[in-house]
């Protein structure tokens, strides 16, 4: 498909209506991520979801955009709630795929000596990999039923976390209108061995390092300094989540047809909001994203075991808090302002990230001066940045911004890329300690598979749509 795209700036990209697109699309990229884009569908599907009922303003494509199921990865949607759609594939998968950061008290120089321990550690207390699972924690299926209900709250009432961590956490780690009678026994059976394990693929736990920071006050307001030893946690729904969007991907088929919505791609299978089947997936899809909090929320309390057992500091001395966690994969009802009014619009986020402003009643206080703090983790040889929410992204993309660096190579071709190389050793010269469930992973997650993440946060910064505040540096890397 030949498609035409206007450049606006240095960094922004309108695709006009044709076809039977409803409104324009918009991209933001340097000119030559866009050069690239062309080579792929991820343009197409911007144009694709610009075609779907009740779309409200433009269909949009973040830095990191790449080619996904339906959607784009790293595109961003919102819908009227009388004639839009919701769409699994306007989700994805792995449902409220999302990041945790956590600082600590300590400096980099209090880990001398000590890193290999802690990697052995933190590698032995989280189950890696596929199908991986967390033997010493066996869910009732009533326990399960509160997971779904509750989200990171059940965790820090079974004594896993403090109140204060639910506070730094979007929506306080849970969307109550989670219905756990709507899932199939297929999707809660995987969910049930599943709670508190990592997972595979790009999912990961790192030990990180600040290593610049770029605002000082945003820096300070979040708890950041120099040197200052980090974790950053990456995972989501597991197996639960992907049964969701399994099943519901069936019944979306059906009442596509049954609602007579013209498709270009019928991997965007959708439902009127307002109709039994997307009110359905949409309290379906809460359960999946309050079993992802929880399920980030169970680890953080291992990370915290695992710092304390190999540091030998107490929590009070490690200080191990929550900055922030953020969803990537997501449909959540919002209001915006658009046309001049507010209004109550689902916004969907397939691998893009919330990325509220100063003053926003949405961002924990601590916070509300500066903006909600905004995670970008890169690759695991390079870098990843913390960024602040602002105005621009509230006013131009639903108050959206990148989820990430952004695949440039399929996981078929990085594993072609890196034969021959010996990539944990290679990773260790660069002073990185790496653990994985096996060298696969390795092999599919390495730095030439995915952009330079510094290349799609300046593109963030430049936009407006973020405000850099730090970048970290890996210093240990677990990986499923």
């Amino acid at each position: 498909m030949k498609i035409r795209i206007d450049r606006i700036d240095a960094c922004r990209w309108r695709i006009p209506p044709f076809g039977k697109m409803r409104t324009e699309g918009l991209v933001f990229a340097t000119e030559k991520m866009l050069r690239a884009l062309e080579q792929e569908q991820a343009l197409e599907q911007v144009c694709n979801v610009a075609t779907l009922p009740g779309i409200v303003g433009p269909s949009i494509g973040m830095p990191d955009i790449h080619w996904g199921y339906g959607f784009p990865i790293g595109g961003v949607a919102a819908f009227d709630p009388a004639e839009g759609v919701v769409s699994p594939g306007g989700v994805g998968y792995d449902i409220n795929c999302g990041v945790r950061l956590l600082r600590s008290r300590l400096s980099v120089g209090e880990l001398n000596g000590l890193r290999e321990r802690l990697a052995d550690t933190l590698f032995r207390n989280i189950p890696c990999g596929v199908g991986s699972q967390r033997r010493d924690l066996k869910l009732s299926r009533q326990d399960e039923n509160r997971v779904l209900s509750q989200g990171a709250r059940w965790a820090v009432n079974q004594g896993f976390g403090t109140l204060e961590d639910l506070d730094r956490i979007e929506e306080q780690g849970c969307l109550p209108e989670g219905r756990p009678e709507l899932l199939s026994e297929k999707a809660l059976e995987r969910g049930r061995s599943q709670l508190g394990t990592l997972g595979s693929g790009n999912h990961f736990i790192e030990v990180d390092l600040v290593a610049e920071i770029y605002d000082e006050t945003a820096a300070t307001a979040l708890g950041l300094f120099r040197d200052q030893v980090t974790v950053t946690i990456h995972t989501g729904s597991r197996g639960l989540g992907h049964q969701v969007c399994d099943d519901f991907l069936r019944v979306m088929h059906r009442a596509s047809q049954k609602y007579g919505i013209e498709l270009p791609d019928r991997q965007l299978c959708c439902a009127p909001l307002s109709s039994p089947e997307g009110k359905e997936y949409l309290a379906a899809m809460a359960c999946a994203a309050n079993f992802a909090f929880a399920n980030r929320q169970l680890i953080t309390a291992w990370v915290r075991e695992s710092f304390e057992r190999v540091v030998e500091k107490g929590p009070a001395d490690l200080g191990l808090s929550v900055v922030y966690d953020v969803c990537h994969n997501i449909a959540k009802w919002e209001t915006h302002p658009f046309d001049g009014r507010e209004r109550r619009l689902c916004v969907h986020r397939k691998g893009a990230t919330r990325a509220f402003p100063p003053g926003h009643p949405d961002i924990p206080a601590v916070y509300r001066a500066v903006g909600q703090p905004v995670l970008i983790p890169g690759d695991m040889g390079r870098y990843s940045y913390v960024l602040v929410g602002t105005q621009e992204a509230y006013k131009e993309t639903f108050g959206s911004t990148c989820h990430g660096a952004g695949r440039v190579m399929s996981r078929h071709a990085a594993k072609k890329e890196a034969r021959g190389h010996r990539i944990a050793a290679e990773l260790a010269k660069q002073g990185i300690i790496v653990r994985a469930a096996g060298y696969a992973t390795l092999a599919e997650e390495i730095s030439a598979a995915y952009k330079d993440v510094a290349e799609v946060v300046g593109v963030v910064q430049e936009a407006g749509i973020g405000k850099i505040v730090a970048r970290l540096q890996p210093l240990i890397v677990i990986k499923g």
